[in-house]
């Protein structure tokens, strides 16, 4: 069993912008900008864009955090988002889901350029994906791309099944595994909680792509010896022992799971990771795109 360390994956990613980036400044240029918006004091959003904020610092980006209060209007945001649009010295900017439920998420992710939409959920870059045409990628399914890819994890003719069918993570990399060309070439089965013979379906998978948000849902008798396990969910699970008070689990139960796999991701270090440092590529593609 080989552990995807995405930890690593990401500092290499990340090493390889650093040089792009040297390469631009040492030519009289500006670095890379990216701009994310934090609407309100979730939690979770406000880690998740701290960490985007010290990778634009790593990298050498420059990086604008936009805080708003929750009680901020749909209109006033979208009057923000107009401005990123319409700012040249912006390349990129993300408005970090979840929105209070005043506000429509769908409304917000169409009102961004496609060609600044360097999360890849603009309806325009949903559609080139889909036809496989060059466009920004969702930054989860790019990251696990990316990941059989350094990896070198045969794909081809292989059996790959979906635990979920989010717009985020499920449904693109259902897209990402079936199409011609390598990291793909699958044969794609989408899951859901609807679907009647998922432990079957599981058990025959030579690759297995669970992101379902459920702690430990993917345990060792469900997996076939060795497949392929990427483990996209995270969640809090309380736990006595810790001095948190809980654990760190992802939807794979990882220690009988991995008995049986060939390659596993660990959680935490494995999918997350990726998903920073693939922003991180989007948003150089976005300067590119405006640059040259």
């Amino acid at each position: 069993m080989i552990t995807l360390d995405g930890n690593k994956t990401a500092k290499d990613i990340k090493d390889e912008l650093a040089v792009e980036v040297k390469e631009i400044t040492k030519a009289g240029q500006r670095p890379p900008h990216l701009v994310a918006v934090l609407v309100g004091n979730n939690g979770a959003s406000v880690t998740y864009v701290n960490w985007k904020v010290k990778d634009c610092e790593e990298v050498g980006y420059k990086s604008t955090l936009l805080k708003l209060s929750d009680t901020v209007s749909e209109k006033e945001l979208l009057d923000e988002i107009e401005r990123l649009n319409e700012d040249d010295g912006v390349d990129g900017f993300i408005v970090q889901l979840p929105l209070p439920k005043h506000i429509d998420e769908q409304n917000v992710i169409r009102a961004i350029k496609p060609e600044k939409d360097v999360d890849g959920f603009h309806p325009e870059n949903v559609g080139k994906m889909a036809l496989n045409l060059p466009t920004f990628l969702p930054a989860t399914p790019a990251g696990i791309i990316e990941l059989l890819d350094r990896y070198n994890i045969e794909t081809g003719g292989k059996h790959c099944v979906v635990v979920g069918r989010s717009h985020i993570v499920g449904m693109p990399i259902s897209v990402l595994m079936s199409q011609n060309h390598y990291p793909g070439n699958c044969t794609v089965t989408i899951t859901h909680s609807r679907t009647r013979n998922l432990e079957k379906l599981l058990k025959e998978a030579d690759i297995i792509i669970a992101a379902l948000g459920k702690p430990d849902f993917v345990t060792g008798e469900m997996v076939k010896k060795g497949a392929v396990v990427i483990d996209v969910g995270i969640s809090r699970v309380p736990d006595t022992t810790k001095k948190s008070g809980y654990r760190i689990a992802g939807d794979v139960h990882f220690e009988s799971v991995s008995k049986k796999s060939s390659f596993i991701t660990p959680v935490p270090g494995g999918v997350g990771p990726m998903t920073r440092a693939m922003l991180l590529k989007n948003t150089m593609l976005a300067y590119k795109m405006r640059t040259h």
